[in-house]
């Protein structure tokens, strides 16, 4: 028997199933955001108010590592749930030591933003949604939300930046105050 191959395929299997469970426990499948909009986003982001920038589906961590690489004295704090993409993004955050950025494989609905001055997510409208319900009942203060694709149900954005690809992706900026 081929002891490697074996344990190759059980790990495939491992890895596949994590991301089926993520999937079916969030809604969504992890998605990376693309290069335009990543840097849509990066330019949106000013890491000059206190607090941290939090990423409350970090996915792959393509955003959350860029934004810790553009801003290394800031904190910079990732939420995901998906077992393998939150590894993925581990294993980069240490092999390139961003040390101001920490990982939780946590849903962030249970998670405690009040030390956000920022938010970026990629969410889907349920999870838009359930992002808006969270902030209006547990979050006091301003803060900058910046989401790609999927736009607050109940909120009027105060830019939106369409970016020039084939699906003219809305990048979605809001300067959120409690009501």
């Amino acid at each position: 028997m081929d002891y490697i191959a074996i344990a190759l395929f059980f790990l495939v299997l491992l890895i596949a199933f994590s991301i089926v469970w993520g999937t079916l426990k969030t809604g969504i499948s992890p998605m990376m955001s693309s290069s335009k909009a990543r840097q849509a986003m990066l330019a949106e982001i000013n890491m000059d108010e206190k607090g941290a920038l939090i990423d409350v589906g970090s996915g792959w961590g393509t955003l959350v590592i860029a934004v810790a690489k553009k801003h290394p004295k800031n904190q910079i704090i990732g939420y995901e749930l998906s077992w393998f993409p939150w590894m993925v993004s581990v294993l980069f955050k240490y092999s390139l030591g961003l040390n101001n950025l920490t990982l939780y494989r946590k849903d962030f609905k249970s998670a405690d933003l009040s030390a956000a001055s920022t938010l970026v997510c990629y969410l889907f409208p349920g999870g838009m949604l359930a992002l808006e319900d969270k902030l209006k009942h547990d979050l006091f203060k301003n803060i900058t939300i910046v989401s790609n694709t999927f736009a607050l149900p109940s909120y009027k954005p105060t830019k939106v930046i369409k970016l020039k690809d084939f699906y003219q992706t809305p990048i979605y900026v809001y300067h959120w105050q409690p009501q």
